[in-house]
């Protein structure tokens, strides 16, 4: 680690130069009001709370604890250990894509000290929620003394990538869901149908455009803050702030090569969620059979649930994994609850135990690592 210095305990990280002004935690703007932020946590905590009412309106009453609870007596757990392993694989993916986009700044990035970063930032958001987004830039950020802004664009475009992988595995989802619902009509079929097709051809489309904004940066960020001049002052401030960051992100991936390794990057990161997700399923041996044509499709429908998460708890993940299991393939409940159990805590919770360790060894408390995005503000 002699690369990357730990994070002292109090103050800024050294290294880390000043965040821009006006960004404060979650990436949001400073100005931005706690209560909004508290506001925003409660409509996602009443969306899970209503579908799990939902959910238990329709079917809870006919759960059986008993053969929910044998479910995981009956798990293969050789599978689920493949499972964890590739999903954590996921994560050292996510150091070596954040790897290419740190290339303009620091060529040979200590990797070890990105998936550290990485593992603490995941682990935050799992147990914090959402604002706690902020943490890894902010921490890579430290370790490689680049600026803080840079690692916030680094962090947009990563999210966008992902956003995108989602909306075309999601398409794909969609044209296959007739596939595996034979009884659906024909009308239903063909809006499935188109609606794959469209989300497929959008996904296509932003990274054209994407590619495209990358090559004239500048010119479409005056263009665009023109076009908006009408915002009231604050407000205008606020989109510019969100804008810079979003083309320095974009300008983090230069050449072609970069744009190839950081696409590369993202599809083994899919593969691997896929071979996590496909592994899982066969642990629960003659309880389900699903082929990988039902895996992309399962996991095209969840991976949307993951949008509506409860710190510590999840939420969304869970309730579309049933629903998916139960209409789609007649699973039973108890099984379909078993299984969103296991893919919340193996595609979600797994890097805690991880993450908690390395940040204590980096000499970061809980406490600590919940002030780093008031840091940023400053």
């Amino acid at each position: 680690m002699a690369d990357s210095p730990p994070v002292p305990p109090a103050g800024r990280p050294s290294g880390a130069p000043a965040p821009p002004p006006g960004w404060g935690r979650g990436g949001q703007p400073a100005g931005e009001p706690p209560s909004r932020r508290w506001g925003w946590a409660a409509v996602v905590a009443a969306l899970v709370v209503g579908a799990v009412w939902l959910l238990y309106e329709r079917w809870g009453r006919q759960f059986d604890w008993r053969a929910f609870a044998a479910s995981f007596g009956g798990l293969d757990w050789r599978w689920v250990a493949v499972a964890a392993a590739a999903a954590l694989a996921t994560y050292w993916g996510r150091a070596l894509r954040w790897a290419v986009m740190l290339w303009p700044l620091r060529r040979r990035p200590s990797l070890w000290g990105l998936f550290t970063a990485t593992a603490i930032g995941f682990a935050a958001v799992v147990l914090l929620g959402r604002p706690a987004e902020l943490v890894r830039p902010y921490l890579i950020a430290a370790r490689e003394r680049v600026p803080f802004s840079s690692q916030l664009g680094a962090w947009i475009l990563e999210r966008m990538a992902d956003l995108l992988a989602m909306l075309l595995v999601f398409g794909f989802a969609l044209t296959q869901v007739s596939a595996s619902r034979p009884g659906l009509g024909a009308g239903l079929k063909w809006v499935l149908t188109v609606g794959g097709y469209f989300a497929g051809a959008t996904a296509v489309a932003l990274v054209v455009v994407l590619l495209l904004v990358r090559h004239s940066a500048q010119g479409v960020r005056q263009r665009l803050m023109e076009a908006l001049g009408f915002l009231p002052a604050h407000r205008l401030k606020r989109v510019e702030r969100m804008l810079t960051a979003f083309l320095e992100g974009l300008g983090a991936v230069r050449g072609r090569a970069a744009v190839l390794w950081f696409i590369g990057y993202t599809v083994l990161e899919w593969v691997l969620v896929a071979l996590c997700v496909w592994a899982l399923l066969k642990a629960y041996n003659g309880m389900l059979a699903l082929g990988w044509g039902d895996v992309m499709v399962f996991m095209g429908l969840v991976s949307f649930g993951s949008v509506l998460q409860v710190p510590g708890v999840g939420g969304g993940v869970q309730i579309a994994t049933v629903v998916v299991l139960r209409e789609l393939h007649g699973v039973p409940l108890e099984v379909a609850g078993s299984v969103a159990v296991m893919v919340w805590a193996i595609t979600v919770v797994v890097i805690v135990p991880i993450g908690l360790p390395l940040a204590l060894h980096e000499g970061l408390t809980w406490k600590r690592i919940k002030q780093l995005g008031v840091e940023a503000e400053r």
